[in-house]
């Protein structure tokens, strides 16, 4: 074998071998987890709902989320969004204003991933909203479960409730709660 089929070999075998301990870390990690993130907006309570209870609204100040348009002929309150360059439709299934607000991935077969977002919104001590936003879900395929605990768990909610500060012109640093 020649020199430069020895090297490409080569790189294939360590490609090959990085994807074969993803899968394998990847596998002993659980499929599901629990998220939980919070930030303190300095707006009214009924302002910070109404900004995140509108889903069409969203990609104007939510940069990951590309498009959210509302679904007709759904039979529930659905929305196709593409977030992360991700296509997934959710249902609104809590819409208890202004208080909690929950939505849930519609599974599609093969999906990657889904699970339940729960949204709270309370009073904050001194004036202004606690947003409170967990993430029960799941991940399918071991290298993306592995992927999601490198790059954390709570990151898709962190990047939703920073874009929400920018959208009230503060700099909202998310707490990851138990």
């Amino acid at each position: 074998m020649s020199r430069p089929l020895r090297v490409v070999a080569g790189i294939a075998a360590v490609v090959a071998g990085l994807v074969a301990i993803m899968f394998v870390t990847g596998s002993m990690l659980p499929r599901e987890h629990v998220a939980t993130s919070s930030v303190t907006i300095r707006a009214p309570i009924d302002s910070v709902w109404s900004v995140v209870r509108d889903f069409g609204g969203m990609p104007a100040w939510w940069d990951e989320l590309r498009s959210s348009e509302r679904v007709s002929l759904a039979g529930t309150e659905r929305w196709r969004q593409n977030a992360g360059g991700f296509q997934m439709e959710l249902d609104v299934v809590v819409d208890s204003a202004p208080g909690r607000l929950v939505t849930r991935i519609v599974e599609e077969p093969g999906a990657p991933f889904g699970g339940i977002w729960t949204y709270e919104f309370a009073p904050a001590d001194g004036g202004g909203t606690v947003v409170t936003v967990t993430e029960n879900g799941w991940i399918g395929p071991p290298p993306f479960r592995l992927m999601g605990r490198v790059f954390g768990l709570h990151s898709t909610i962190d990047g939703l409730l920073a874009a929400l500060g920018r959208r009230f012109g503060e700099t909202a640093t998310p707490v990851h709660r138990p």
